[in-house]
């Protein structure tokens, strides 16, 4: 254990002591031997969209921005957007099983300075969230140009869900030809291939993972059952298949089909008390497989004035297997074997348009308009209370607006207002959210900014209304309001690309699960969350085929629930390390990267939250490519092989042990 601690503590070191070698070496020439560029340059100098819905120099946004190309995803070996963006600066990562394995609804998460629920995952600029729930780990990093990130509330120019941040990650346009195999431990295999040209791409992608036995440990607190049980994960299965048609310059339709299938096997390793029943350790509790479907399909339309957008999501959600105890803990003398089954479907449709109008040489003006119709299903299954099987519906409506004021060449303002309403439903809500940036430049390369943002999220008919017997109604569940402070500085010098944000964030009424032992049920609530916090990183672009980037993130994140009657709790990490070095040389290039979450706290639903261990999430690989068709890749994540706790909340699901993949892809 110590040797562990001490190859911990250094990985850290070299993780983010990398700074002086790329200030020392910074005066020389950026690149390989031929003097050009080997690091991707978006690191220095690069535009983002998603911010002000017009396209800015990172530099100048006054908001907390990141970028990740295409590029920089390849080179961290990750395999899906979730992979991505796991070990960036400020954000916190959840998963229940190896290669995305999700519990149907209970899914794997992004949680951005702190807040667990309040992140909106676009596509192309379009929604994908069925009832504020994702699964990012179904996006192939194949198919990934660019995500565009942006910290602090988004609400104001994309509506409800976007309280902590907007992930905007932008699909391909134009598919590579090419095919990929990959092997590795665990029964690891990958196959991709995409076939295209300008006009028509086609994408296949397959991930198997075949066991990851002690996913999950969990106390067994029932009245007639006492000990502990075990989880394992088989064949952690996702399926991936779409198309992309550029119709001509300015106008795109997608399309994806997204599956995800995991089976949870849990069982009984050690029994305190079986009130007389002769339970013993071996015995199975209870066995899951979730299915996940998910059809994305979108039209997309862009000139130089005008953007539009139309899109269908819908997603169905099954989960079935035998349960062989109550939930109480009792079982009958023979085991009771009764059949498990859930299922719904969310489905939603609409439109986002917006447009630009500039006035004049200091003035930029934008005006839009969305609507969307939400239709929340409790399909028919087994274990489905007859009463439940019904459909909710609901029109979700927004018009927004955006002034840019350039007053003079050093100061600039931006002004956002922005009117939801929903409509068609038993319980309408309503909403009017503002924003306020500003920007002062002192140099072409070197910024200030400040800003203050309100934000939303409406609760969703899933919460109100749970498809599980397991899931108690809240039809009197509230909207969850919320506003971000923020003051930072950006900075692009030698090579440099400094981030500087200090941040304040408040919520009233945070739309929260909570878990009651005693009834084995849960219900959505409202809570209160705030969080306070500094986060510093840096790109940097070294010499002889070296790059860097560090971050550091400081918070406070705190919840006062109305429930445990305990007043302010802190939840999540207090302090986080994130860190990367990559190397590139004629054919070869290497990554490591790693983000190290400490000061940890499990905030169970009704129990005062209590420390954990931090955890310290690792990837490594390490490309070879003889010519410009083929690549060798290998990958490896968890390279210290801890089984670290990537859980939040109650339940503990640990890290899938050090894992490899060996892929071979080939261009044509």
């Amino acid at each position: 254990m110590k040797k562990k601690r001490w190859l911990t503590a250094g990985i850290i070191l070299a993780l983010s002591a990398h700074a002086p070698l790329a200030l020392a070496a910074e005066d020389g020439t950026l690149g390989g031997d031929d003097g050009t560029s080997t690091v991707d340059m978006y690191e220095m100098d690069d535009t983002i969209v998603t911010a002000t819905r017009t396209a800015k120099k990172d530099v100048d946004v006054p908001a907390s921005t990141m970028v990740l190309t295409a590029e920089k995803i390849k080179e961290s070996g990750a395999t899906n957007a979730a992979e991505a963006l796991s070990q960036l600066n400020g954000f916190t990562y959840k998963s229940f099983g190896a290669n995305g394995a999700s519990m149907g609804t209970m899914n794997n998460e992004l949680g951005i300075r702190g807040n667990r629920n309040g992140t909106l995952v676009l596509v192309n600029g379009n929604p994908v969230a069925w009832r504020t729930k994702y699964n990012l780990e179904m996006i192939p990093a194949q198919n990934i140009e660019r995500i565009e990130i942006v910290k602090g509330g988004g609400s104001v120019l994309y509506g409800s869900e976007a309280m902590a941040g907007v992930v905007n990650i932008i699909l391909k346009k134009n598919n590579p030809n090419e095919v990929t195999v990959g092997f590795g431990n665990y029964g690891q295999q990958k196959y991709d291939l995409s076939i295209g040209d300008e006009i028509l791409g086609i994408h296949l992608h397959t991930d198997k993972w075949d066991k990851q036995e002690g996913a999950s440990f969990s106390d067994l607190d029932y009245k007639k059952l006492k000990g502990q049980s075990r989880t394992d994960v088989l064949d952690a299965d996702k399926l991936n298949f779409g198309f992309n048609w550029n119709i001509n310059p300015r106008l795109q339709m997608v399309y994806d089909f997204f599956k995800t299938e995991a089976d949870y096997q849990r069982f009984i390793t050690r029994v305190d008390n079986s009130s007389g029943q002769g339970v013993v350790p071996g015995e199975q509790f209870n066995g899951r497989k979730y299915t996940t479907e998910q059809h994305v399909t979108q039209l997309n339309y862009k000139d130089d004035k005008w953007k539009g957008n139309l899109y269908w999501n819908t997603g169905t959600i099954e989960s079935e297997g035998p349960t062989y105890f109550t939930t109480t803990g009792s079982t009958s003398g023979k085991r009771t074997n009764s059949k498990y089954n859930t299922r719904e479907r969310n489905t939603t449709y609409g439109f986002d348009s917006q447009r630009t109008w500039e006035i004049g040489d200091k003035s930029t003006a934008i005006l839009g308009l969305s609507g969307q119709h939400e239709v929340y299903q409790v399909l028919p299954a087994v274990s489905t209370n007859a009463s439940k099987v019904r459909a909710y519906m609901r029109n979700n409506w927004g018009v927004f607006g955006q002034w840019e004021q350039r007053f003079d060449a050093k100061n600039t303002g931006i002004f956002g207002l922005r009117e939801t309403w929903t409509t068609g439903a038993a319980e309408n809500y309503n909403n009017l959210s503002g924003s306020l940036q500003w920007l002062h430049k002192m140099n072409e390369n070197n910024n200030l900014y400040a800003s203050v943002n309100q934000s939303f999220i409406m609760p969703t008919f899933a919460q109100m209304f749970p498809s599980s017997n397991n899931g108690n109604p809240a039809p009197d569940l509230k909207p969850q309001y919320g506003i971000n402070y923020e003051i930072g500085w950006k900075q692009n010098h030698n090579h440099h690309n400094w981030r500087l944000a200090v941040f304040h964030t408040e919520i009233t009424d945070n739309i929260t699960a909570k878990w009651e032992d005693a009834k084995s049920s849960y219900t959505y609530t409202n809570e209160d969350f705030r969080n306070t916090g500094v986060e510093l990183s840096c790109d940097i672009a070294g010499t002889n085929g070296w790059s860097y980037q560090y971050g550091v993130t400081w918070q406070n994140p705190e919840t006062k629930s109305e429930v445990k009657n305990l007043g302010w709790e802190r939840t999540q990490g207090k302090l986080q390390l994130t860190g990367g070095i990559t190397y590139k040389k004629d054919k070869w290039t290497s990554s490591l990267s790693g983000s190290y979450l400490c000061s940890r706290v499990m905030n169970p639903s009704t129990a005062p939250a209590y420390a954990t261990k931090p955890y310290f999430l690792t990837s490594w690989r390490t490309s070879y490519a003889p010519d410009k068709n083929t690549e060798v890749a290998l990958s490896v994540d968890n390279i210290l092989d801890r089984k670290d706790n990537l859980s939040h909340s109650s339940s503990y699901y640990y890290s899938a042990p050090v894992n490899y993949l060996l892929s071979f892809s080939y261009k044509f």
